[in-house]
Formats: C-alpha cells, sequence, structure tokens
C-alpha cells in the first residue's frame, strides 16, 4: 500500500477509536450519530 492510503487508515481507526471511547454503549453511540447526522443537516440547511 502506498502511505496515502495507509495515513487514511490510520486516521479512519484513529477517529473511530476516539468516538467509539466517548460512547459507553451502543445506544449512546448511535444517539452521537443522530446528533451528528442533525447538526450537519441543520448547517445544510442554512
Amino acid at each position: 500500500m502506498n502511505q496515502s492510503k495507509i495515513a487514511s487508515l490510520l486516521a479512519l481507526a484513529v477517529v473511530s477509536i476516539t468516538l467509539l471511547a466517548g460512547c459507553n454503549t451502543i445506544q449512546g453511540a448511535g444517539e452521537d450519530m443522530e446528533q451528528a447526522g442533525q447538526e450537519v443537516q441543520e448547517e445544510a440547511s442554512e
């Protein structure tokens, strides 16, 4: 693999671990994702 793919996979892994560490349960993870989606929709509609 080239360096850009490795860097992308590493960044994805770090983000995933950070998100999962911030959520105590799967339900919490779902709520966090729902909130993030709502914020994106609100920004897009402005």
